[in-house]
C-alpha cells in the first residue's frame, strides 16, 4: 500500500468511506459490508471514514463489529458529526454547539467501542454557532485525550483560516473529482498554504464516474441520488456523455473508468487522499487498481480535455443542501 503523510499521520493513499454501508445508496448487505472492511484492512488501507449520522448510528456500530479483534492502533478512524436527522431519515439541520459536540462524541465513542477518535470533524458549518466555538470544544476533547486530531468538512477558505487559528486543523474533507473541481480556485490553495491535507470524497461522483451508470438504471426512494440534479433528465444525458469520453481514455490504458477517475485525483497531489465508497469487495478491488496507474502529464491533459472543469451538468446537491455548503458560498 502506498502511504501519504497527512498532518502527523502516515495514512494509506486511499481511504474507505463507509457511508454507503448504512443505507444512503439504498439497501446494503451487512455481511458483505463487514467483509469489505476486512478486505480493505487486509489490503493495507488504514483510513476508515464514517459519520455518526450515517444510518443514525448504524455505521459506527457496523464498524465496531467489523473491527473486533483488530489492533486499534492499526486503524485511523475519522468521524463526522453534527448533522441532525428526524426518525424518517430526513436531514433537519446541523448542531455545532460546544455541548452538542461533546455529547455527540460521547455516543460515538460508545458505539465504536473505542477510547479515542483519530480525527473528529463537524460535517457542515452550523450558521448559528461561530466556528471558533465548535473547534474550541473539540480542542478541549483533544486535551482530554478523547480526540487525536481535528478536521473540517465542506467549508470555505475564510472558515478554514478561522478554525485553524483556534487549533491546528489536520485535514479538510470535501468533494473533489473530475466532475467537482470548485475547490481548485481558492480552497485548495488555502489548505496548502496552511499545511492542511485533503480527504476527497465523491471521487466517482456518487457512481456517475463508475462507468456503470445508465439512463435505464432504476433508483429507489432510499437512494439519495434520486434527488440529485446530476442524475436526472438532460443533466444525466450530458454527464453520461462525459463518462463515455473518459471510457475511451481508460480503455486505451487497459483500465476502467473508475480507476482512471480515482487515479486522476491521486495525481493532484500527495496531500490528497481519495475516499472510496465501496460497499462490496469487487468494487474495492477495482478501486485499488487505481494505485497502479501512474498517469503521465500527457495523459492527465487528455483526461482534462475530455472533461473540462465546467463540463458537468447540474449541481452536486439539490438547492436546499447546496445552501448549507459553506464551501460553495461565493
Amino acid at each position: 500500500m502506498q502511504m501519504r503523510q497527512i498532518g502527523n499521520s502516515s495514512l494509506s493513499a486511499i481511504g474507505l468511506g463507509c457511508m454507503g454501508m448504512s443505507g444512503m445508496y439504498g439497501p446494503a448487505d451487512r455481511e458483505e459490508s463487514i467483509a469489505t472492511v476486512h478486505a480493505a484492512l487486509d489490503a493495507g488501507i488504514t483510513l476508515l471514514d464514517t459519520g455518526d449520522f450515517y444510518g443514525m448510528g448504524h455505521n459506527e456500530l457496523l464498524l465496531h463489529e467489523a473491527l473486533a479483534g483488530r489492533r486499534r492502533e492499526e486503524v485511523f478512524i475519522a468521524v463526522k458529526f453534527g448533522a441532525m436527522r428526524s426518525p424518517d431519515g430526513n436531514f433537519i439541520g446541523f448542531d455545532g454547539r460546544p455541548a452538542a459536540v461533546k455529547t455527540s462524541l460521547a455516543y460515538t465513542l460508545q458505539r465504536l467501542g473505542t477510547d479515542y477518535i483519530d480525527l473528529y470533524q463537524p460535517a457542515r458549518l452550523d450558521p448559528t454557532v461561530p466556528i471558533e466555538e465548535t473547534i474550541g470544544a473539540i480542542a478541549e476533547m483533544v486535551q482530554a485525550g478523547y480526540v487525536r486530531q481535528i478536521g473540517l468538512s465542506e467549508v470555505g477558505a475564510d472558515t478554514i483560516r478561522r478554525a485553524h487559528a483556534v487549533h491546528p486543523i489536520t485535514w479538510l474533507q470535501i468533494e473533489y473529482s473530475l466532475l467537482s473541481r470548485s475547490i481548485e480556485a481558492e480552497i485548495l490553495p488555502t489548505v496548502r498554504e496552511l499545511g492542511i491535507g485533503v480527504t476527497a470524497y465523491g471521487v466517482l461522483s456518487r457512481g456517475l464516474l463508475s462507468g456503470r451508470w445508465s439512463k435505464e438504471r432504476s433508483q429507489t426512494a432510499q437512494d439519495f441520488r434520486s434527488h440529485l440534479p446530476r442524475f436526472s433528465g438532460e443533466n444525466l444525458d450530458r454527464n453520461l456523455t462525459l463518462v463515455e469520453a473518459l471510457r475511451e481514455i481508460a480503455q486505451a490504458q487497459d483500465a476502467t473508468v473508475a480507476q482512471v477517475a480515482i487515479a486522476w485525483v491521486l495525481a493532484q497531489g500527495n496531500d490528497i487522499v481519495p475516499l472510496i465508497g465501496a460497499r462490496r469487495r469487487d468494487r474495492l478491488q477495482e478501486a485499488l487498481g487505481a494505485l497502479d496507474l501512474n498517469l503521465s502529464a500527457e495523459q492527465l491533459s487528455q483526461i482534462e480535455a475530455a472533461i473540462p472543469p465546467d463540463a458537468v451538468a447540474g449541481d452536486r446537491y439539490d438547492a436546499g443542501q447546496m445552501a448549507m455548503l459553506d464551501s460553495e458560498r461565493r
